[in-house]
C-alpha cells in the first residue's frame, strides 16, 4: 500500500488587519469600563443602602428597557469608532484616559458617594462650604447638582467630577462628548481661507476643559476659548489643558447668557451638557448670545441630554433622573424647544440627532458672504 501525500497548497501565514486589532482594542477597552463602572454603581449602593437605607423607590428598569440601552450604547461606540475610520480623530483620542488621575482620585470618588448619599437621602441640594463665597453667582447655579459635594463651586468637585461622570455613563461620556467634532471640523471647512490660529472656537460652560481637549486634537492650531462660570473648574481645565502641546486656551470665568466677547467673532460656537441645567428663559438667552458672537457663516454644535420626543420608550430612565440626581431643571428641559430658540435667534439649517442618551443641535448663521466665492 503506497502512502499518499497532501499537494493541496499551504494557505500563506497572514498578519491580523492592524485596524481590525485596533477596534477590537477599543471594544475591549469600552467594555471594561462599562463592566467596571456598573460593578461599582451595584457595589456602591448595596453599601451605603445598609448603612442608612433610602425610602423604597422602584429603581429597577424594566428588561426591555435595559436592552434598549444596551442597543443604543452599542450603536454609538460604534459611531466613535467610525470617526476614526473616517479619519475625524485619531485612534489615540479614544483611547485617552488618564490612569494617574483616576487611581489618585477614584478612592476620593468612593468617599465623596457616601456623602453624596447622606445630601440625596436628607434631601440637601443648596449646601456649600463655609470657604465659598456664594455671592455674585446666579440663583439657579446656586445647587449641588447631582447632589455632588459644593456644587460646581471647589476644587474637590472639579477633580471628582470627570471620574464621576463616566462612571454614570457606563464609561460613555466622553464618546458623547466626542460626538461634536466631526460637525465642528465641518463648521471650520466652511471658512478655508481662515487658518492657523486665525480660526476661533469658543466653547460654553467649558468645565474642566475635556471638550475643548478634543477639539484640540482636531484644529491643533486654532485659537481656542473657553468659558465657565466655576473659577475652580477652570482651574482645573488649565492644568489639564496645559498638558497638550501647543498655544493653551484662553480661559475665562462668565455666564453664558452675557458673553464678554464683541460680536460676530467665533468662527465656531459649542456648549456640552450645560442646557439641562438652565431655566428655560436662560436657554433663550444663551442661544441668542450664542449667535451673536458667532460670525456670519459660522457654525453652533450644542449636546445635550436627550429629550422626551427623541425616545418615549425610555420614559422611566427620562423620568427618575431628576429626583435621583438633583436635576431641578430638567423635567422642564426634556420637553423644551431649542430648535425654536435656534430659529428665533437667526440660525438656519438646524439639524438635530441623537446617539445614547445624548443629543445634538448644529446650525449656521447666516452668511454674509456668496455661497461659492472664489477666493
Amino acid at each position: 500500500m503506497t502512502a499518499t501525500t497532501d499537494r493541496r497548497p499551504q494557505q500563506p501565514f497572514s498578519l491580523p488587519n492592524p485596524n481590525d486589532l485596533l477596534k477590537l482594542a477599543y471594544q475591549t477597552f469600552q467594555q471594561g469600563k462599562g463592566a467596571f463602572s456598573l460593578a461599582h454603581k451595584q457595589m456602591n449602593t448595596r453599601v451605603l443602602n445598609a448603612i442608612k437605607p433610602l425610602p423604597q423607590r422602584n429603581q429597577s428598569l424594566p428588561p426591555e428597557v435595559f436592552q434598549l440601552l444596551q442597543r443604543r450604547m452599542q450603536t454609538l461606540l460604534e459611531t466613535d469608532w467610525q470617526d476614526v475610520e473616517r479619519g475625524v480623530y485619531g485612534p489615540e483620542l479614544v483611547f485617552e484616559n488618564a490612569w494617574d488621575e483616576f487611581l489618585k482620585f477614584y478612592p476620593l470618588v468612593i468617599w465623596d458617594g457616601f456623602q453624596t448619599w447622606m445630601r440625596l437621602s436628607e434631601k440637601r441640594f443648596q449646601e456649600f462650604s463655609p470657604s465659598i463665597d456664594t455671592n455674585g453667582y446666579p440663583k439657579y447655579y446656586l445647587q449641588n447638582f447631582h447632589y455632588q459635594t459644593d456644587g460646581y463651586l471647589s476644587d474637590w468637585s472639579a477633580n471628582l467630577y470627570d471620574l464621576q461622570v463616566e462612571l454614570l455613563f457606563n464609561g460613555t461620556a466622553d464618546a458623547m462628548r466626542r460626538r461634536v467634532l466631526a460637525s465642528i471640523a465641518q463648521g471650520a471647512r466652511a471658512f478655508p481661507e481662515v487658518t492657523g490660529r486665525d480660526l476661533r472656537v469658543l466653547d460654553v460652560a467649558c468645565g474642566t476643559g475635556r471638550t475643548l481637549r478634543f477639539i484640540r486634537s482636531i484644529l491643533p492650531k486654532a485659537a481656542l476659548f473657553g468659558l465657565d462660570l466655576s473659577p475652580a473648574y477652570l482651574r482645573k481645565a488649565n492644568q489639564m489643558l496645559s498638558q497638550q502641546p501647543g498655544e493653551l486656551p484662553q480661559l475665562a470665568q462668565g455666564q453664558g447668557e452675557a458673553l464678554p466677547y464683541v460680536d460676530d467673532y467665533f468662527h465656531i460656537t459649542t456648549s456640552t451638557f450645560l442646557f439641562h441645567e438652565l431655566p428655560g428663559p436662560v436657554r433663550s438667552q444663551v442661544i441668542q448670545e450664542l449667535f451673536r458672537v458667532t460670525k456670519p457663516g459660522g457654525t453652533v454644535v450644542l449636546c445635550d441630554s436627550i429629550q422626551a420626543a427623541d425616545a418615549p420608550e425610555l420614559e422611566p430612565v427620562l423620568a427618575g433622573f431628576p429626583a435621583a440626581f438633583h436635576e431641578p431643571f430638567y423635567r422642564h428641559y426634556i420637553t423644551d424647544d431649542l430648535v425654536a430658540y435656534l430659529d428665533k435667534a437667526g440660525f438656519e439649517q438646524v439639524e438635530t440627532s441623537t446617539h445614547f442618551l445624548s443629543k445634538y443641535w448644529v446650525a449656521r448663521k447666516p452668511s454674509d458672504r456668496p455661497e461659492n466665492p472664489e477666493n
